[in-house]
């Protein structure tokens, strides 16, 4: 536990932008979860939503040590709140958004403030941006973002007549070789996988071979890029997936894969602790987040009484940005 007390620059902040100016090193998922835990107390009283605090007021961070990387208390800044996504391309109607792992695209069904929707009506001029799709809190890459809610209605449409397709890259434990041969939209080829996902009321995922009541179809195509021999924990290999996906339903590719026998590393939900525990990151810490990333988007042949025509045929790719040693 680490505490400070509020200064007369800090008065008014948001109780996250407060704690991150006293503790820059605090990751602010890190404590929008322990808002939701009630692991923050102001004046020894707990809160768990981001509230203003007040000159005066005495901060109190529940948290492990190890977060805080025994760095002592700094000064106030003038930038209160890191920026966790940055602009890749901009279009008459879209925003192409890299996300940070980390942060979640919109709070739901708890009371998390900071998202990536609320830093882009924050810092940029577009105030009534609206998210087209969702990627999960700790799968960074692009997401597409609506300036308005036309924008939104034409990109909806898209997406319905199945005019955008995502591609991942992901790490995964093994090499896999299951699936039928298939082709991706722009000719790439793959193999597919297919499935069917349950998703439970408490929002859990399970994969089954059968389907059962209730289930949903889901399908991936996928391709190995490059494999790294004997880095596992049992001497396995890690292999570096280009994922095309044919559904796009909940956790469908973490899910899926770890079904097969191949989770993602540093996936908490579905992967393997003692795969986890084995990597470390490139600095020698623990792997924090999932390597899996939003890395391509391609559009299709937009119709012309659509806003997103500036689109039609394009494609906007970044790189992956895995943090693992595979030594």
């Amino acid at each position: 536990m680490r505490d400070f007390k509020v200064t007369r620059v800090q008065d008014g902040l948001h109780v996250v932008k407060a704690c991150q100016e006293a503790y820059p090193q605090l990751k602010s998922a890190d404590l929008f979860h322990a808002l939701k835990r009630r692991d923050i107390r102001i004046d020894g009283k707990k809160v768990n939503k981001d509230i203003a605090v007040k000159e005066g007021n005495v901060v109190e961070i529940w948290l492990p040590d190890d977060l805080f990387d025994g760095a002592s208390k700094a000064a106030p800044k003038a930038k209160t709140q890191e920026k966790m996504f940055e602009i890749v391309a901009e279009t008459k109607g879209l925003l192409i958004v890299n996300k940070s792992q980390g942060i979640a695209v919109h709070s739901g069904k708890s009371d998390i403030e900071d998202t990536l929707i609320d830093q882009i009506r924050n810092t940029t001029k577009f105030k009534e941006a609206e998210l087209c799709h969702r990627i999960d809190m700790n799968t960074g890459g692009l997401v597409l973002i609506a300036k308005n809610k036309q924008a939104l209605a034409d990109c909806v449409e898209l997406f319905k007549n199945n005019l955008v397709v995502k591609r991942y890259r992901a790490l995964v434990l093994g090499e896999p070789s299951v699936g039928e041969p298939a082709v991706g939209e722009d000719g790439t080829i793959y193999k597919e996988v297919k499935g069917y996902l349950e998703k439970t009321k408490q929002g859990k995922v399970y994969i089954h071979d059968e389907k059962q009541p209730g289930d949903l179809d889901i399908a991936t195509k996928y391709r190995i890029l490059k494999t790294f021999e004997d880095v596992g924990p049992d001497g396995e290999s890690v292999s570096d997936l280009e994922l095309e996906l044919v559904t796009g339903r909940t956790h469908q590719i973490r899910a899926q894969f770890a079904h097969l026998g191949h989770p993602v590393l540093g996936d908490g939900n579905y992967g393997r602790n003692k795969v986890n525990m084995h990597f470390e990151t490139k600095d020698g810490k623990k792997v924090r987040y999932q390597q899996l990333f939003s890395c391509q988007i391609m559009f299709g042949r937009v119709p012309k009484n659509n806003m997103h025509i500036d689109v039609s045929g394009k494609t906007f790719k970044i790189g992956p940005d895995y943090n693992v040693r595979l030594k």
